[in-house]
């Protein structure tokens, strides 16, 4: 059974999971930030996963990167996998608009996050809970 990295939980809330992955979302009221975790032990990039998993997990992250997209209006949607702080493999799809807090820079290490407090959740999450 593979287990989440305890800083991914920490950070993000649970929305649902596929067979492949699980559905996150970083608990920070300054983006709609969606992360994609491949339920696998010990995997760090991509590449190591079989072709037909890096296949699914392109079609699941570009499903949601549409749905994100749609629902919040976003001027761009930043995706990546750096891996850097966190080894385990995930990938982050975040809405971003012209003004936003870091715009134009990344997202990474830019202020402190603005957590929602419990048991809230944003509107755009609603919204996209009914298409995935």
């Amino acid at each position: 059974m593979a287990t989440l990295h305890p800083r991914l939980a920490a950070d993000t809330r649970a929305l649902g999971e596929t067979e492949l992955c699980w559905l996150r979302w970083m608990n920070d009221q300054r983006f709609a930030w969606l992360i994609v975790v491949p339920k696998r032990d010990g995997l760090r990039e991509w590449h190591h996963l079989p072709a037909d998993e890096q296949v699914a997990l392109l079609q699941q992250v570009n499903t949601l990167a549409m749905e994100l997209e749609n629902i919040t209006g976003a001027d761009k949607i930043n995706i990546g996998a750096l891996g850097n702080m966190v080894p385990q493999l995930h990938i982050h799809i975040i809405a971003r608009f012209e003004g936003d807090p870091c715009w134009p820079g990344p997202v990474w290490g830019q202020g402190a996050p603005e957590p929602w407090g419990e048991g809230e959740s944003p509107a755009w999450l609603d919204a996209l809970g009914g298409r995935v």
